[in-house]
């Protein structure tokens, strides 16, 4: 019973750590989903240059780790130009700003070739057809193809966003108090492995919410149900 009332007693502060983690996760992949809709659609363009952009974009935050790129733009950017420095007045935006924006770039690169996929796999021949009946290359897309291709990005987008909620725990190493951070504030101060139990269950409980979520929407649009 006692351990009962004192992982209760962890409550509001882990709770206050799973609003920044649902918080970041949503922010950032929303950000995300919208610079990759660019990327994707700049890595199949014709122009060789915005192709070679795009696609060393997605290369590069795809090929180096999520917490070098938070640590790069939090602690190595403002040094490189005053420009880049976060000052809001609050330690916390000061925190949570650019960690979002690592998250944001993470993920854009992810969803950049989730979103090229799915738009490379509808016929070529809509676009053909949408052509000939005289729509221009961005009425085709934006009109024709990009509707198609939202349909199959819903499973994959899905999954992105559980990884990005689990990724969240990094922005702990920036000193930003997420479930992680929490749990790791609780530990030091009673000494009690036993926190971990709670924010465990408290990260499962989110990731079957939010699971739950993505199933009703690939169960109501997408095209492989």
């Amino acid at each position: 019973m006692e351990t009962l009332q004192r992982m209760i007693s962890w409550a509001p502060s882990l709770l206050g750590g799973a609003r920044v983690t649902i918080g970041l996760t949503l922010l950032s992949v929303s950000a995300g989903i919208v610079l990759s809709l660019f990327l994707a659609l700049g890595k199949i363009s014709k122009y060789r240059w915005v192709n070679r952009l795009c696609s060393a974009y997605i290369f590069f935050f795809r090929g180096t780790p999520l917490l070098m790129q938070l640590f790069f733009i939090y602690y190595a950017l403002p040094l490189i130009s005053p420009v880049f420095n976060i000052e809001t007045g609050n330690q916390f935006l000061n925190r949570f700003i650019p960690a979002v924006i690592a998250f944001a770039l993470n993920s854009a690169a992810y969803c950049a070739e989730i979103i090229r996929a799915a738009i490379q796999s509808i016929d070529k021949g809509q676009f053909e057809a949408s052509r000939a009946l005289g729509l221009s290359y961005s009425k085709a897309m934006s009109l024709v193809i990009v509707p198609q291709a939202i349909r199959r990005l819903i499973p994959p987008i899905g999954n992105e966003f559980i990884m990005i909620l689990k990724d969240a725990s990094l922005v702990s190493m920036i000193a930003l108090t997420d479930i992680t951070k929490a749990m790791r504030n609780i530990e030091s101060s009673t000494r009690s492995p036993l926190v971990y139990i709670p924010a465990m269950i408290l990260y499962l409980i989110i990731t079957a919410v939010f699971t739950f979520i993505f199933h009703k929407l690939e169960k109501k649009y997408s095209v492989y149900l």
